[in-house]
């Protein structure tokens, strides 16, 4: 089957893993659609990061490994944070469910100063080819495998799924999917209620293209609220970005951020809100039952109740709650929001790869809950924050502190080879064999290829008596980094 479908879990983090096999070898990995490249920790990373994960064993012989350069195209990735891995560049057959990405271009870290938690070995990369490292790497860009492109980059352009698409529904708990391939249809009752987005293109990077393409799953956000009453986002470059404001959705943040300009008067509408430290981060009133709405396109508004958007009461001041949005200085690439998990859970996503030459890629929104909901009240507030032990560690100022000002730094893109939004291109998309079935303005997405989380078993039982019993798909319970039947000689 070209489609799968696998459970998503909540780490300690806030991150969420998958679990993937690497050869024939099982591991955890965080899902990431901000980012492209896919990465292991080695056994040659002796690091104190390394040591506490799984790693892919280098001593052994898997039969479907392949060597790039002898190991020695390197690898490099870093992070906002600070924290970096390095490595080499290599191939392995990677699955996901029952999809397999053959030869895919990975690094194998051999040393990082990366924290994972919950034996998770590495990262699945879900961007497009211009954010990867790999994929920009020369030593590695013409070999006889092929482009190295991304995981899903090589699932679309190959053809090897029903259609170049992945959904993701996120949960606080184990109770996540990651379809592959396919909608999880068990969540998305009714797919004509699926709004579509178009991916945002960008003009390149310097001379690497001499095309605009695609970096990042970002859309155009028209509108935020508070409570009903509506802003219009602010632009940090409205002449480079079509004067409009781009909201970039990713998994691998487990916040929401947004420029100052917006942020600022968003917490304007919450009564007894003020900014408490210098990263950006405000607090609100914990009894606060005001909720957040986000507006994509033609009036397509998301709200988020206050659960959602609430971190948890500081503990210095518990009746006062950290809260997203964070505020962040102008971004160099014209991204103003990162709209990350606290977001995410409250939607499922679809993520349409594109096809070369037919179709843009696309982001399709699912509410998950109704936006006339009844909105939650104090004390419904308080229970979930005490369920989940939220209070947050952290002393907050006595006094008010200044909004910050910033000076907006150069675009990094080369806008001599302009973008334009709605724009499809020939090339780096999905192969033009598939029939395209989400272009505007017949968008048929009831033919999305359709996969249950959950089967049913009838059996009978010792009495004679018929049994129904429903399952939820589950993670493989094979020992994590250890080849099958190997002994580690």
């Amino acid at each position: 089957n070209g489609f799968g479908i696998t459970p998503v879990t909540l780490a300690e983090d806030g991150s969420y893993y998958i679990v993937l096999e690497a050869g024939l070898i099982t591991f955890r990995a965080t899902i990431d659609t901000g980012s492209a490249d896919s990465w292991l920790m080695s056994t040659a990373c002796t690091t104190p990061t390394c040591m506490q994960v799984p790693r892919y064993p280098l001593q052994y012989d898997s039969p479907t490994f392949v060597s790039v350069n002898n190991n020695a195209s390197v690898f490099n990735i870093s992070y906002a944070d600070t924290t970096a891995a390095s490595g080499f560049i290599a191939r392995e057959a990677i699955q996901i469910s029952n999809v397999t990405a053959p030869n895919q271009a990975i690094g194998l870290v051999t040393n990082s100063n990366v924290t994972l938690v919950n034996d998770i070995s590495g990262v699945l990369g879900l961007g497009f080819p211009r954010l990867s490292e790999i994929y920009a790497s020369i030593a590695n860009g013409a070999s006889s495998a092929g482009v190295p492109t991304p995981f899903f980059a090589t699932l679309a352009s190959q053809g090897i799924l029903d259609y170049p698409i992945f959904g993701l529904s996120l949960t606080r708990n184990t109770t996540g999917t990651l379809a592959i391939g396919a909608i999880d249809v068990s969540i998305v009752q009714n797919a004509s209620n699926i709004v579509w987005n178009e991916v945002v293109p960008f003009s390149p990077i310097g001379t690497q293209f001499n095309t605009s393409g695609y970096f990042y799953w970002a859309i155009h956000m028209t509108g935020f609220s508070v409570n009903g009453t509506n802003l219009t986002p602010m632009r940090t470059y409205p002449t480079l970005t079509d004067n409009s404001s781009i909201a970039l959705l990713d998994v691998g943040t487990t916040g929401i951020y947004g420029p100052y300009q917006d942020v600022t008067r968003l917490y304007s509408l919450i009564s007894g809100s003020r900014l408490v430290d210098e990263s950006g981060q405000w607090v609100i009133p914990c009894t606060s039952s005001a909720t957040i709405s986000f507006t994509f396109g033609d009036n397509n508004t998301f709200v988020l109740q206050p659960t959602d958007y609430i971190i948890g009461p500081a503990a210095s001041n518990p009746g006062l709650c950290l809260s997203w949005p964070r505020a962040l200085p102008p971004s160099s690439d014209g991204v103003d929001w990162q709209l990350g998990t606290p977001f995410l859970r409250t939607v499922y996503s679809v993520w349409s790869y594109g096809i070369d030459d037919e179709e843009p890629p696309m982001i399709g929104l699912y509410a998950k809950s109704n936006a006339s909901a009844t909105v939650e009240s104090p004390t419904v507030v308080s229970a979930f924050l005490s369920s989940v032990s939220a209070t947050v560690a952290t002393t907050l100022p006595n006094y008010v502190l200044a909004t910050p000002s910033y000076t907006t730094p150069p675009y990094t893109f080369n806008t001599s080879v302009p973008a334009t939004f709605g724009e499809i291109v020939a090339s780096e998309l999905a192969t033009s064999t598939y029939a395209p079935i989400l272009v505007s303005p017949t968008v048929n997405a009831s033919a999305l290829p359709k996969v249950y989380d959950e089967y049913t078993m009838v059996y009978t039982n010792s009495e004679g008596q018929s049994v129904t019993s429903t399952y939820h798909v589950s993670d493989p319970t094979t020992a994590l980094g250890v080849p099958p039947g190997w002994s580690g000689a």
